[in-house]
C-alpha cells in the first residue's frame, strides 16, 4: 500500500496548477541556488527535488512578536517564495494567515500533527513568556509554552524565525517582565535552526526551507545555530560604505555634510562591524535597499542581546578585526600615516634601486676602460 506521503502532490505540481510556467520555476530554483551559495549544478538539483518531493507540511506558530517575519517573507523578490510556504502549497497552520479560526484552526493543527508525525516542520515566530506560568501569551485556552512543547514533539525540525524566537529580542531586554525566552532554551532533542533578524530577509527564510526540501537535512550552521550561507560574514565586510571607513571618513551627526556625502556611519552607532548577516548583499524589497543604504546605521538586530548592548546611537568602543580597525577616531590619521609612509618607502626604494644601477654602470665602465 502506498503511504500518504507518496500521495501528496510535489511542489512543482502544485506550482504548475497555480499557473506558474516552467521558466518561472527555473528562475526561482536558480535564485535559491545562488543565495545558498551552491555550485553551477545546484539549480538543477533544487529543480529535481521540487519536482519529485511531496510538499513538507508546515506549522507556523506566533507568540510574542510583531509579525514582521511573516511580513518580510510575503514581500520577497519572487512570488514563488511566498506561495511555496504561505499559501495552499505547504502551510497547514498559522494564526496570522489562515482562513480558519477558533476550533477549526486548532483542529487543522492537530490533524497535521497526527497525520504527519515526524514529517512536518515547526516554524516559530516570537519569544515564549515563561513568567507567571505563561499567562502573558495564551491561544485557545493554552499557554504558548504548552503549545510549543506539544507541537515540537512530532516535528522533524524547528525553525526559529526572527530575533524574537532566536534570542528573545526586545521582549527579553532588561528587565524582561514576561520572562520572554528564545525557543532553543525551551526545546531540547530536536534539530533547531535560528534565522535571526528583525525581521530576517524573506529570501533567507525561503533559502532555509528550500535547503531542507532539497537535501533532506538542515543547512550547515555556525556556532550559535545560524545558517552559514547567510550569517558567515559581517555586515561591515559587504557594506558599500566600507571604503569610507578605511579612509577615515565618518558621519559625525545624521544631518551633517558627511551624511549627505554617504560617509561611514560607524561614529553614529552603526553596529555593522559586529553583526553577522547578509543585509548588504541580499537587501530587502526586491533587493532595493537595507538600513545602511537608507542612511541609518545597523543596530545589530541579528545578534543576541542587541537591545541590551548599549544605546543604539552610541559609537562602539572597539570591535574584533584588524588592528587598524580598533579605533575609529584614529583610523583616519593611521590611514593617512600609512599612505605617507608607503609613499616615502616607495621613493626610498626607488632611489636605492637607481643608485645601485648607477653604481653598477660606473663599475662596468671602469672595468671596460681597464680592459682597453
Amino acid at each position: 500500500m502506498p503511504s500518504t506521503t507518496t500521495k501528496r502532490p510535489t511542489y512543482f505540481e502544485e506550482l504548475r496548477e497555480r499557473g506558474y510556467s516552467r521558466r518561472d520555476f527555473m528562475k526561482f530554483c536558480t535564485m535559491m541556488a545562488a543565495y545558498l551559495g551552491l555550485e553551477a549544478s545546484g539549480a538543477a538539483q533544487i529543480a529535481r527535488s521540487l519536482e519529485s518531493t511531496p510538499r513538507v507540511p508546515v506549522i507556523w506558530l506566533h507568540f510574542q512578536e510583531c509579525t514582521c517575519c511573516s511580513e518580510s517573507f510575503i514581500r520577497s523578490s519572487h512570488p514563488i517564495v511566498a506561495d511555496i510556504v504561505l499559501d495552499k502549497i505547504s502551510l497547514d497552520y498559522t494564526e496570522t494567515l489562515m482562513a480558519a479560526s477558533g476550533h477549526q484552526a486548532e483542529a487543522a493543527m492537530k490533524q497535521t500533527m497526527e497525520k504527519y508525525n515526524g514529517e512536518y516542520v515547526l516554524c516559530v515566530e516570537g519569544s515564549v513568556p515563561t513568567g507567571a506560568d505563561g499567562v502573558y501569551c495564551c491561544i485557545g485556552g493554552k499557554s504558548s509554552i504548552d503549545i510549543l512543547h506539544e507541537c515540537a514533539e512530532g516535528a522533524k525540525a524547528v525553525i526559529c524565525w526572527g530575533s524574537c524566537a532566536s534570542n528573545g529580542c526586545v521582549q527579553a531586554a532588561k528587565p524582561n517582565p514576561t520572562g520572554a525566552t528564545p525557543i532553543h532554551k525551551l526545546i531540547k532533542g530536536k534539530p533547531i535552526i535560528k534565522v535571526p533578524g528583525c525581521p530576517p530577509i524573506g529570501e533567507v527564510m525561503a533559502g532555509v526551507l528550500v535547503h531542507i526540501i532539497t537535501f533532506g537535512r538542515l543547512p550547515e550552521l555556525d556556532r550559535v545555530g545560524r545558517p552559514k550561507a547567510f550569517y558567515s560574514k559581517r555586515v561591515h565586510d559587504s557594506c558599500y560604505r566600507r571604503p569610507f571607513y578605511d579612509a577615515g571618513l565618518f558621519v559625525e551627526t545624521f544631518d551633517d555634510e558627511n551624511a549627505q556625502k554617504g560617509y561611514c556611519l560607524y561614529k553614529v552607532g552603526c553596529k555593522g562591524p559586529s553583526t553577522y548577516n547578509a543585509c548588504g548583499v541580499m537587501r530587502w524589497n526586491n533587493g532595493t535597499s537595507y538600513p545602511i543604504q537608507s542612511g541609518h546605521g545597523c543596530f545589530g538586530c541579528s545578534e543576541e542581546n542587541f537591545w541590551d548592548n548599549g544605546p543604539i546611537y552610541r559609537q562602539m568602543a572597539a570591535f574584533p578585526g584588524f588592528g587598524i580597525e580598533s579605533n575609529a577616531d584614529k583610523i583616519g590619521m593611521v590611514a593617512a600615516g600609512v599612505t605617507v609612509a608607503g609613499l616615502a618607502a616607495h621613493a626610498i626604494g626607488t632611489n636605492l634601486r637607481k643608485t645601485k644601477i648607477i653604481d653598477k654602470n660606473i663599475q662596468e665602465g671602469r672595468e671596460a676602460e681597464q680592459g682597453l
